[in-house]
């Protein structure tokens, strides 16, 4: 693992809302907005790209923990903007908070950590299961 950033360092992601990220269960569709579990995927992206300059080849990121708070809603075409910031990167594990807004709006805030394990890690312990 190489780590070249520092507490602070900020990514940004940006997302379309698409019909595809709204609130729909086996049910049906719940809200015509975007639902708050595509939002955490794509705020987990936003962390992700540090890990994505941080793993070596024979490394690769697993998600460890996801916290959301959801603001206010996005609607269908909605640009949605992700700011990620480090805040600590302890040993092999990267954490970032997040803000999500559209335009000036906040929309969702939280925090997500992910650890950087060797691929050969991963697949024993995916095996073992």
């Amino acid at each position: 693992m190489i780590n070249p950033f520092r507490p602070g360092d900020i990514k940004l992601h940006q997302h379309v809302v698409i019909e595809q990220d709204t609130a729909v269960f086996d049910s049906g569709q719940v809200h015509p907005v975007y639902a708050t579990f595509a939002l955490g995927r794509d705020a987990e992206w936003a962390c992700r790209l540090f890990v994505l300059e941080m793993k070596e080849a024979d490394e690769e990121g697993i998600g460890v923990f996801l916290y959301i708070t959801h603001h206010a809603p996005a609607l269908i075409g909605d640009m949605v903007i992700f700011e990620a910031k480090v805040k600590a990167i302890v040993k092999n594990q990267v954490v970032c908070t997040f803000e999500a807004k559209v335009s000036n709006r906040l929309i969702a805030s939280g925090e997500t950590g992910q650890k950087i394990l060797k691929r050969s890690r991963l697949e024993k312990l995916f095996n073992s299961l």
